[in-house]
C-alpha cells in the first residue's frame, strides 16, 4: 500500500523525490520521508502528509541519488520514528519498504539480543540492521540485501541506498516496483504514474528479483544469484496524466471524467451489425464460450461490487451461472476449481494482493483467469496473461468512481459476447449495443444537471447511520453508494437488497432516518415501492434515485432523476448521484475527500 520512489543520475534528486511522493500519496499518507546521498545520507521524515514533509525540508538538499516513501501504517502507529526511511545504526544505510515481514518479531528479538537498539515499532527496520551487519562482514550491497531477504518471510517492494556505494538496490516479492530507464539516470517507483513525465521505458520487477540500479544502468538477478532478464517495456501512451486541472479534488474530476472514460472503454468493442461485443484480449472463440459451465468473478471493495453487477448481467444475457467472490476470502475457503470454468479477476490497480493470491490459487488448481484491469502492465494483468483493460485512465482519489462504471461496462460487453455465442438474440444484442453507445452522452447530460444533490446532503450530513436499498441489479449499486459515503464522509452505512430490509435493518429506522433507495424503471420497481412504504411508515426520510419522468418520484421526500436507459445498463447511471452525494457530504463535513483516514488506494498487502 505504501508508495516508494527513487532516483539515481546526474540531476538533483530531491525535486523528483518530492514530486513522486505527491503522485504516490494515494497509496498511503500516514507519514513520509526521504534519504538523499550527499557525501553522507541526509534523511528527513515525519508523520502526516507530504505537505508536512515538504514544510520541514531544507530549501536545498544536494545529492543526485535518493529514495523516498509515503506510508500506510501496518506495524506501528503513524509517527515520526515509524516513518520511512529506516537507517542502520551508523547512519550509512537507509531503506524504504512496502509489504509485511511476517517473521519481524523473530528478527527484531534476535537483533535486540545482539545489542541493536531498535528505534521504531515497524517490521521494516529489522531489515536495514541485517543489511548493515552483512555490509560490516564484507558483503557488497547486492549480496547484503540478498542474504538479508533470505532470512525474511513475507512480502516486500524495497529500495536500499548506501553512503559508501553509488547504487540503489531494489527487490520485489509480492509488492510492485517499477524502474524507469533513462540516459545516464534511472527512476524507481511503486507504479508508473510518477515515471510517465520522465521516461516511457520501464522494467517491471517480477517476484523474486533484485535490481542493482546505478546511473549507468540496471542489472537484475534472482534471489538465488542467477541472472535475470530485465525486459524493457514501453508505457501505454494513452494512459494520460492525472492532473487536477480546474477541479478542487481528484474525486470530483474523476466523477466528471466518466463520459470520456466510458467512450474509451467502449470504442472499437461494439458490433452494431451483429448485435455483439468484441473483447479480443480474452482470447475466447464462440465455441469456447458455449462450453463455459459457469463464471466466477473476484474482487475487493468497489471491484467486488462491480463484479456483483457483472454476474447478474452475465446470468441475464447468457443464461450461464455466475458468482462474485470476495478475493480476500476465496483462497482460504479451499475453493473447488473447475478447469473449464471462466474466472475474472477485477481490479483497478491490478496490484490488489488478495485478488492476486486468489488468481494464483486458481492457477495452481488448473484453472484459467482473465483480468478486468485498469492499469496496463500491472502485476495481475501479467499474471493472467489475457483479459480486458477497462481504459478509465489514472484514478488518484482513494474512493473509486470512474473505475466502477468502466468495470461494469466491460463486464456488460463480455455478457453480450458470451450471450450472443449462446442464447442471446441478434435483435436483443442490437438493442443493447445501441444503448451502450448512447451511455457516455447520457452520463454527460446527467452530470450537466445532477438534480437535488445538496438536498440529499442536508438530509445525510447529521445522520447517525444511513440505510441504502436496491433490488436486483440495483442492490450492488446501493452497496456501492453506501461504501462511498462511509469511505469519505465517515458516516456508518448499511446496504441491503430491499426485500431483506424487513429481516433486521428496519429496526434501525426512526423518525427522520434517511434511507437512500435506488429504483430504476425495471420489473422490480413495484416491489421497491412496497419497501419504500414500509420505511416511510416508520418515519424514514426517502432519498430516491429514479429514472426521469417516472411517477415513482411521488414516493420520495427527495427525488433525483437520471436519464432513461435499458434497465440492465441502469447501474452506470444510478451510481452517479450516489457518487456526488458522497462527495458533497464529505465536503460539507470538512473531510479529506481524496485521502480519507485509514485508507489507501492500492491494497498491496494481505
Amino acid at each position: 500500500m505504501c508508495g516508494i520512489i527513487g532516483y539515481i543520475g546526474h540531476k538533483p534528486a530531491t525535486p523528483f523525490l518530492v514530486e513522486g511522493l505527491t503522485r504516490l500519496e494515494y497509496r498511503g499518507y500516514d507519514s513520509s520521508g526521504i534519504a538523499v546521498r550527499n557525501g553522507d545520507l541526509e534523511i528527513h521524515k515525519c508523520a502526516g502528509k507530504i505537505t508536512d514533509l515538504v514544510s520541514i525540508l531544507p530549501k536545498k538538499i544536494e545529492g543526485t541519488s535518493g529514495i523516498a516513501h509515503t506510508r500506510w501504517a501496518t506495524h506501528g502507529p503513524p509517527s515520526d520514528v515509524n516513518a520511512h526511511p529506516h537507517c542502520s545504526v551508523d547512519g550509512k544505510i537507509a531503506l524504504v519498504h512496502n509489504g509485511i515481514i511476517e517473521n519481524a518479531r523473530v528478527l527484531r528479538n534476535r537483533l535486540e539480543k545482539e545489542g541493536v537498539k531498535l528505534q521504531s515499532d515497524t517490521d521494516s527496520e529489522a531489515l536495514v540492521h541485517l543489511i548493515h551487519r552483512e555490509i560490516s562482514n564484507g558483503s557488497k550491497p547486492l549480496t547484503a540485501v540478498r542474504r538479508t531477504l533470505k532470512r525474511a518471510r513475507g512480502t516486500w517492494g524495497l529500495c536500499v541506498i548506501f553512503e559508501d556505494h553509488d547504487t540503489i538496490i531494489c527487490a520485489r516479492n509480492g509488492s510492485p516496483l517499477v524502474i524507469g530507464v533513462g540516459d545516464g539516470e534511472n527512476w524507481i517507483a511503486s507504479d508508473t504514474l510518477p515515471l510517465q513525465a520522465r521516461t516511457q521505458q520501464v522494467i517491471r520487477l517480477e517476484d523474486g528479483v533484485l535490481a542493482e540500479v546505478t546511473s549507468e544502468g540496471v542489472k537484475t538477478s534472482r534471489f538465488d544469484g542467477r541472472y535475470s532478464d530485465s525486459n524493457v517495456t514501453t508505457l501505454d501512451e494513452d494512459w494520460g496524466e492525472a492532473e487536477l486541472g480546474d477541479y478542487p479534488h481528484f474525486m470530483l474530476k474523476e466523477i466528471y471524467d466518466q463520459p470520456e472514460a466510458l467512450r474509451q472503454c467502449l470504442t472499437g468493442r461494439l458490433d452494431l451489425k451483429d448485435g455483439n461485443a468484441r473483447l479480443g484480449g480474452l482470447g475466447l472463440t464462440p465455441k469456447q464460450l458455449q462450453k463455459i459451465p459457469h463464471v466466477r468473478l473476484l474482487g475487493c471493495g468497489t471491484a467486488l461490487l462491480a463484479s456483483q453487477v457483472g454476474r447478474l448481467v452475465i446470468e441475464q444475457l447468457a443464461r450461464v451461472p455466475a458468482l462474485a467472490h470476495v478475493s480476500s476470502e476465496f483462497r482460504h475457503n479451499d475453493p473447488v476449481i473447475e478447469n473449464n470454468a471462466l474466472h475474472f479477476a477485477v481490479s483497478q490497480s491490478g496490484e490488489t494482493a488478495d485478488t492476486l493470491a486468489a488468481i494464483k490459487e486458481i492457477q495452481l488448481k488448473g484453472g484459467e483467469v482473465r483480468g478486468v484491469i485498469n492499469v496496463v502492465g500491472s502485476t495481475i494483468a501479467r499474471q493472467c496473461g489475457k483479459g480486458c483493460y477497462i481504459h478509465s485512465g489514472p484514478e488518484q482519489a482513494v474512493a473509486s468512481t470512474k473505475a466502477f462504471t468502466n468495470m461494469v461496462a466491460a463486464l456488460t460487453l463480455f455478457a453480450i459476447q458470451i450471450g450472443r455465442a449462446r442464447s442471446l438474440s441478434r435483435t436483443r444484442g442490437k438493442q443493447l449495443v445501441k444503448a451502450l453507445k448512447k451511455l457516455p452522452q447520457l452520463v454527460e447530460s446527467y452530470l450537466d444537471n445532477p438534480g437535488s444533490i445538496m438536498d440529499a446532503v442536508d438530509a445525510l450530513k447529521d445522520a447517525k447511520s444511513v440505510l441504502f436499498l436496491g433490488r436486483g441489479i440495483s442492490a450492488p449499486v446501493a452497496r456501492e453508494g453506501a461504501l462511498k459515503l462511509m469511505e469519505i464522509a465517515y458516516i456508518p452505512c448499511l446496504a441491503y437488497p430491499a426485500g431483506e430490509m424487513k429481516h433486521g435493518p428496519i429496526a434501525l429506522l426512526e423518525e427522520g432516518s434517511p434511507v437512500v433507495v435506488v429504483a430504476p424503471n425495471d420489473s422490480l420497481k413495484d416491489k421497491t415501492i412496497s419497501s419504500i412504504h414500509e420505511c416511510r411508515a416508520r418515519g424514514a426520510k426517502i432519498i430516491l434515485i429514479h429514472e426521469e419522468g417516472d411517477s415513482i418520484a411521488e414516493e420520495a421526500d427527495i427525488a433525483i432523476s437520471v436519464p432513461s436507459t435499458d434497465p440492465i445498463l441502469s447501474p452506470i447511471l444510478t451510481v452517479l448521484p450516489l457518487q456526488l452525494i458522497a462527495y458533497h457530504t464529505a465536503l460539507i463535513l470538512d473531510r479529506d475527500v481524496d485521502r480519507p483516514r485509514n485508507l489507501a488506494k492500492s491494497v498491496t498487502v494481505e
